[in-house]
């Protein structure tokens, strides 16, 4: 059987949390999905977003609440704190989604691996 869609995924997991009674991720997973939608209908015609469309939205969603979490932060308003721990628990949400990004210590090492098969490479002539 076929490893269902990501967008499937994320409704069963708001199914689950409505079930549950967990308002922030039940919250979160509507927001993203009316997101995922929205993107299916623009443009032209509608159409079923890819797995890679959908990543593409919950990024740009969570990079959204990371950005509205920072502006809360220095507006200097008296609820910006509460305001902001909301938008990074929204965010944290969403990355729950998102394959796991490699750390600095990773890429570095990535990229240092890379470039040392390329000189390898480059020595031996072709």
């Amino acid at each position: 059987m076929a490893e269902p869609t990501l967008k499937t995924r994320l409704h069963d997991d708001l199914s689950a949390a409505m079930r549950s009674r967990d308002e922030l991720r039940r919250s979160t997973l509507r927001m993203v999905l009316t997101a995922v939608t929205t993107a299916e209908v623009s443009g032209t015609s509608s159409r079923e977003l890819s797995d890679d469309e959908v990543l593409a939205v919950l990024r740009s969603e969570s990079k959204k609440r990371r950005d509205s979490a920072q502006v809360y932060t220095g507006a200097g308003r008296a609820d910006g704190p509460e305001r902001a721990a909301r938008e990074n628990a929204e965010a944290d949400v969403i990355d729950g989604y998102l394959p796991a990004q490699m750390d600095d210590a990773s890429l570095s090492a990535a990229v240092s691996a890379a470039v040392s098969d390329a000189a390898e490479r480059g020595q031996s002539g072709p």
